[in-house]
């Protein structure tokens, strides 16, 4: 039987490579799958060669504790894919390590598909010529992505962003707050601190303090399983216990329940843009690795929902704006002004339309792109 060997690096691939692994089955049952991967794509079948928390990781002096160990974890993949030899193999974002593993088994003459393109537009944009020979096919999430690296005479396709499927829009506010316990008149707070460890530990103090300025909301925090344990730790001590939560549909039901949220930048401003849940976004690193980042970057945005609308769509508060006063001052705006989630709401119709395939889904777009492959001499 055909195989496919998939390789997640974070929880957000994870989903992705769930997805695209259940329209890969559909259109060709007889494929089988193995790799590195988490909760979701275990579901789906996979079993995976290592825990996937042990790649969950980024920035430069976060990783560097652990580079032997990531070597290590490498230097396994590449001899468990030169062993079982797959029809294709598919990595699926986390560059740091991905691209890495691309380069490594070059020499093996095995398919290659990367899932959810570099964002070298956005920064280190030189690193583009080191791509070339890495993979067979790109897929890219960004409608403009196809475009840049055919410039640079890289294959890429668009396939439509994986957050137009993923249910964010479907949530049932009042079976949340039966669920939980919460009073209709409340006004429920979402905050989303990450899926790394490193993020959610320097988010989570920060997110506490500012619901000290906002004693009026109830706060949830979506759970994502390789930081379950950090964050149950990390909120312990918060002024008011948040609702955690970890299903995808408890999750969905918090954002039609939620008057706004604070949201880390990254993929969760596009689900809080399907839900049409008013946002605030922030961010922090170490300050060595922002400095350095500061010096690279070349947009001007870090959260995807403005990046795409080319303008501040929703409030940024990053680095040493992201204190829990001026988290807290933007998020009271929200929850004040209906003509500022109004405006939000607005734009970011604007910004999911563009996310949309040329046919069909997203995953069914990228299913298509690597059984095209795969079945190529």
């Amino acid at each position: 039987m055909p195989l496919i060997y998939l390789v997640a690096g974070e929880a957000s691939g994870d989903v992705l490579g769930a997805r695209l692994m259940a329209a890969l089955r559909a259109r060709r049952p007889d494929l089988t799958f193995v790799g590195i991967g988490g909760e979701q794509m275990a579901m789906q079948g996979l079993a995976s060669l290592f825990p996937m928390r042990d790649l969950a990781l980024m920035g430069l002096f976060e990783v560097l504790p652990r580079l032997h160990h990531l070597r290590r974890r490498l230097r396994q993949t590449v001899a468990d894919i030169a062993a079982r030899r797959p029809g294709v193999v598919v990595t699926i974002d986390s560059p740091g390590f991905t691209l890495r593993l691309l380069k490594a088994i070059q020499p093996l003459g095995v398919k290659r598909v990367h899932y959810v393109a570099p964002q070298v537009w956005g920064w280190r944009e030189h690193r583009v010529r080191h791509y070339h020979g890495l993979w067979d096919q790109l897929l890219c999430l960004l409608p403009f992505e196809q475009a840049f690296f055919a410039r640079y005479h890289l294959p890429a396709t668009f396939v439509g962003h994986p957050v137009l499927e993923s249910g964010a829009d479907h949530g049932d506010a009042a079976r949340f707050r039966a669920t939980h316990g919460i009073d209709p008149s409340a006004r429920v707070l979402t905050l989303m601190p990450g899926s790394r460890r490193t993020e959610v530990s320097r988010l989570l103090p920060i997110l506490g303090a500012t619901l000290q300025r906002l004693t009026d909301v109830v706060p949830v925090v979506p759970v994502a399983g390789p930081v379950a344990d950090a964050v149950r730790a990390g909120t312990g001590d918060w002024p008011r216990q948040p609702v955690l939560i970890s299903q995808p549909q408890d999750k969905h039901d918090a954002f039609a329940a939620s008057a706004a949220a604070l949201t880390k930048s990254g993929t969760s401003t596009l689900e809080l843009a399907m839900a049409g849940v008013p946002m605030v976004v922030t961010y922090r690193v170490n300050p060595l690795t922002a400095a350095i980042a500061q010096r690279l970057i070349k947009v001007r945005y870090a959260a995807l929902v403005n990046l795409l609308a080319e303008r501040e769509v929703v409030p940024e508060l990053i680095q040493q704006a992201c204190t829990p006063d001026r988290l807290a001052a933007a998020v009271r705006t929200l929850l004040e002004d209906p003509a500022a989630t109004a405006a939000q709401h607005t734009a970011c119709r604007d910004v999911l339309a563009s996310l949309r395939p040329p046919d069909g889904t997203p995953s069914a777009a990228a299913a298509a792109a690597v059984l095209g492959l795969l079945d190529q001499p």
